[in-house]
């Protein structure tokens, strides 16, 4: 080749790849903004890189959950988070209450026409909350799909620390402290029943009976029908179940040793956990609705705190280093978590499979449970749904990253019967927040 030849050959060369180089750069900037494959094979092989931004990584695992890492590409639920409240709240109760169907308008050549009335008007039970302000203990409620707050009734019950509800959120029992501050006072409420399409009274008044002073635990009957409640008596404490329905009360237990905590998972049992406090042996002992076969169940774990699943063969527990577990009663293996809360801040799924849980992203150094009842600590959960088979757990929610959100430590959690909804109470402020889990 002769070297004009060989000039012109290597101009046309040069010509050819920058044309080429150049395409490729053009092309690129036309590639949509978040799409990082390209919708060619060339742009695959493009050495310098597109202009899409990088795909957002998977979701990080709850910092210092005892080694637990979620698998890859696990990523928080869209989630729709919602504070229910205007004022702190000392408990909650989620029932199911009667409403008309709303029937949408119908479009006629761009007029819109009421629809026909019918007869007579169809309703449907929809999940909904009651709740008791802190501070003056009025009554509120709300519809869990429609968060609309409505004041419910008038009767005041000043500070009141504890509330809780039953007979299908027709009952409650506040709990709070008498003048001398030494006495627990317990008031046992009847609310009104409503009428569907009848405008119901904001300042409802409550028929109220009380229990015995000093009342030091209680729990609700799964089927929302009675109460298990324990009070000390002399130098001894007393179990009593209460029916809400007739005010009947029957004594089912007695023990020298007055430090307990109780749970109602199902009609046929319920449990006894002794207080905890950091390194101090704990015990969970079962006995039947009746009082009947006390039989201890757990025990020898420092700062021993439970929750036990509704069909009453699974609990989970914590020790005072809150590490999470499983133990199955049956067969009385324990099936660590790898994940660190405390079952208070859990709430079983209603088929016993799964568990709703907050998690703290940290856990700092302290002595638990005792530092955080005491308010010394406080923590900014995660929300994980937790299988109690496989031990799998997801990531559902972390309040800090949505527009509504805010640092959350989760306590007192409910779901309605269908697992739509998930309430729970804010231990910083005590403001009542829902959780849409569809």
């Amino acid at each position: 080749m002769s070297r004009r030849n060989f000039i012109l050959f290597i101009i046309v060369l040069t010509i050819i790849i920058i044309g080429v180089l150049g395409f490729l750069y053009f092309y690129q900037g036309r590639v949509a903004p978040g799409d990082g494959t390209g919708t060619n094979f060339i742009s695959k092989f493009n050495p310098f890189g597109g202009s899409a931004t990088t795909p957002p990584a998977s979701t990080p695992p709850p910092v210092d959950v005892s080694g637990y890492i979620p698998p890859s590409g696990v990523e928080a639920s869209v989630a729709k988070l919602i504070k229910v409240s205007s004022m702190p709240v000392a408990g909650l109760g989620v029932f199911s209450k009667e409403r008309y169907v709303e029937v949408p308008p119908v479009q006629t050549e761009g007029e819109v026409v009421a629809p026909k009335k019918q007869t007579p008007p169809k309703t449907e039970f929809a999940p909904a909350v009651r709740y008791v302000a802190k501070t003056t203990g009025h009554i509120y409620q709300t519809f869990a799909d429609k968060i609309q707050e409505v004041k419910f009734s008038g009767t005041v019950v000043p500070k009141v620390h504890d509330a809780y509800f039953g007979n299908k959120g027709e009952s409650v029992v506040m709990r709070y402290l008498k003048a001398d501050e030494k006495t627990i006072e317990s008031f046992v409420g009847t609310l009104p029943k409503e009428v569907v399409g009848k405008e119901t009274s904001t300042e409802n008044e409550i028929k109220s009976s009380f229990l015995p002073n000093n009342v030091t635990d209680l729990s609700i009957a799964p089927d929302d029908l009675k109460i298990f409640y324990l009070f000390n008596l002399s130098d001894s404490v007393v179990g009593t179940t209460l029916t809400f329905l007739n005010g009947s009360k029957v004594q089912i237990f007695d023990s020298p040793f007055t430090e307990w905590l109780s749970g109602w998972p199902n009609s046929n049992l319920i449990t006894l956990t002794t207080k905890p406090s950091f390194g101090v042996p704990g015990y969970m002992y079962t006995m039947n609705s009746a009082g009947k076969n006390l039989i201890k169940a757990l025990g020898d774990i420092n700062g021993l705190t439970t929750l036990t699943s509704p069909d009453g063969k699974l609990v989970l527990f914590a020790n005072d280093n809150l590490s999470l577990s499983i133990y199955n009663i049956s067969t009385r293996s324990v099936s660590a978590l790898g994940v660190r809360s405390l079952p208070e801040k859990c709430v079983w799924g209603r088929e016993s499979k799964s568990i709703y849980c907050f998690v703290p992203k940290l856990v700092p150094t302290g002595r638990y449970p005792d530092s955080w009842y005491q308010g010394e600590v406080s923590f900014s959960d995660q929300l994980w749904k937790i299988d109690a088979v496989s031990g799998n757990t997801t990531l559902l929610l972390d309040p800090t990253s949505v527009p509504e959100g805010e640092n959350i430590d989760g306590i007192k959690p409910a779901t309605d019967a269908g697992e739509k909804y998930l309430f729970f109470v804010n231990k910083k402020d005590s403001f009542l927040w829902r959780l849409d889990l569809r």
